[in-house]
């Protein structure tokens, strides 16, 4: 086998079932599960429908550059979220089996290790901390080294990637950002946006933007990438390309449907990757897709249930729990509470999500989890993330069971 698989790290979800195997929730409570962020509202009827009226097109191949009805209705939707002035169905938009096989597999196909000047140096993958595990595993297999900046606080959990060091941009071949950010919540502007752009035209890496919590927030869109290349009349997308999916949009993670966009003279070199890999989106599930992407009464209702989730923890919780509302997403990033400290005084978040589980019967994340330890510190340690994505009845049920929890000596 592959001697790079032993360079990955248990995945999050496997490292809490490790920390709870021998904990026992507490049976007067049903589970309430906020620790994965798959998402529970109710997917588009019409969605469903269109999918069992095309179940017979199994007995096709679907073709890995995607239908063409798909594709423009990718470009429409693109063209006015993100008020862009023109992008190519054929050439810049690629139909993908959801963001995270995409993301992984781009990272494969983009990687070229023999671009050093010195062979010793390995390429540099740079990509924020706390983050989507994807990143750090596809750069590992890709047989590139991560570089971590941190999201906290003091930089508004977005990663202040102006002050990576030049000598790091050198070897740098490709960038992820995450925005909105899992599980920071938080959104570049563009301002962060053009900034980073310029950096790429410096030292020529690709910009991977994760936008598939885009559609997730509260008052004004987020920015995109590919949006602010518009505005900079860059409608070649020059080393830029976004990922974006149905599944948070459109409640629809088992559809596998999502999309990357962006530069041409990469998509397509990726496509050819795509077609030897085998990835091709199913029609039935195309042609649901199209259906998805051509409607945005249903995603309005779907903002519509986060906020008043959100509003509810807040107004419920946000003393207690100190909670802010993320500016997208549906996570809320919490620092752990003063009862639950491990040995030195500090906030301990495995301490947290046992005694959620065990007291309680709430399934959280451990932040440490998320992140990775830099020059002795991880980000991650010290917080909890907690997805919203049961009911409100079920969120209602949370927060009591959550102050009983705090309330107790």
């Amino acid at each position: 086998m592959n001697p790079k698989l032993e360079l990955l790290h248990p995945y999050p979800f496997a490292k809490m079932a490790t920390l709870l195997a021998h904990s026992t929730p507490a049976p007067e409570f049903e589970t309430i599960k906020l620790g994965i962020g798959e998402p529970k509202h109710e997917p588009p009827s019409f969605v469903l429908q269109t999918l069992a009226d095309n179940l017979i097109k199994v007995q096709n191949y679907p073709s890995t550059s995607g239908l063409p009805e798909l594709r423009q209705a990718i470009a429409d939707w693109l063209q006015h979220r993100f008020s862009l002035n023109r992008i190519s169905a054929d050439s810049q938009i690629i139909p993908v089996m959801g963001t995270r096989e995409a993301l992984f597999s781009f990272v494969q196909a983009a990687i070229n290790l023999d671009a050093g000047n010195d062979v010793s140096d390995k390429p540099l993958i740079v990509m924020p901390n706390p983050f989507y595990q994807i990143y750090e595993g596809a750069a590992l297999l890709a047989g590139a080294e991560p570089y971590f900046v941190p999201c906290t606080a003091d930089n508004d959990f977005k990663g202040d990637y102006r002050s990576v060091p030049s000598d790091v941009w050198e070897r740098t071949q490709l960038v992820f950002v995450c925005s909105p950010n899992n599980p920071t919540g938080a959104v570049f502007d563009a301002d962060d946006w053009q900034a980073l752009i310029e950096l790429s035209d410096q030292h020529n890496f690709i910009i991977a933007s994760d936008e598939c919590y885009s559609e997730l927030y509260f008052e004004s869109p987020p920015v995109g990438l590919l949006e602010v290349c518009a505005q900079l009349g860059r409608d070649d997308y020059k080393n830029c390309v976004v990922f974006h999916s149905l599944s948070k949009r459109s409640n629809l993670p088992g559809l596998r449907s999502g999309f990357i966009a962006g530069d041409a003279s990469l998509l397509q070199p990726y496509l050819q990757y795509r077609t030897y890999q085998g990835a091709a989106l199913p029609i039935h599930h195309q042609l649901a897709s199209i259906a998805a992407w051509q409607d945005e009464a249903h995603v309005e209702h779907n903002r519509t249930l986060y906020a008043q989730k959100f509003d509810l923890w807040i107004s419920e919780l946000g003393e207690a729990l100190t909670l802010t509302k993320p500016d997208a997403g549906f996570y809320l990033w919490v620092q752990v509470p003063p009862p639950f400290v491990d040995e030195q005084g500090k906030p301990d978040d495995e301490a947290f999500v046992k005694a959620l589980y065990e007291q309680v019967n709430i399934n959280a994340l451990a932040g440490r989890y998320l992140s990775r330890e830099v020059d002795g510190v991880n980000p991650g340690k010290g917080f909890v993330r907690l997805a919203l994505v049961a009911s409100v009845d079920e969120s209602r049920q949370a927060i009591e069971r959550i102050k009983g929890l705090l309330a107790q000596p």
